[in-house]
């Protein structure tokens, strides 16, 4: 079964994932920290762009949140993570550079 881990302040999480739909986080991700690279690059004030917002349903409902505009680099950017399911639901902060990292460690398994 494939497992992803994400670690997280507070300890992690474990949850079955399946490497297509972590490709397409994966790739989700890329983008925002290319936003977020880019507007830490420029002098003037960065345009506003669209939050990321991710979702993937199966046994577990994964959502993953990230407002570019309030952050000034992707070092300094968070995901508000809710992972869900019918019996327990649990929202938390994650740094996105551990969030890339995490899925990077998950699909090197399968390259």
């Amino acid at each position: 079964m494939n497992q992803l881990r994400l670690n997280i302040s507070q300890g992690s999480l474990v949850f079955h994932f399946p490497p297509e739909a972590a490709r397409k986080l994966k790739a989700e991700i890329n983008q925002l920290m290319q936003i977020l690279k880019t507007n830490a690059s420029q002098k003037s004030k960065p345009t506003p762009v669209q939050p990321m917002e991710y979702r993937y349903t199966a046994d577990i409902s994964l959502e993953i949140f990230c407002n570019p505009n309030i952050y000034s680099s992707p070092f300094a950017a968070k995901v508000l993570l809710t992972i869900r399911d019918e019996k327990i639901r649990l929202t938390t902060e994650a740094e996105l550079t551990r969030l890339a990292e995490d899925l990077d460690n998950y699909l090197a398994e399968f390259s």
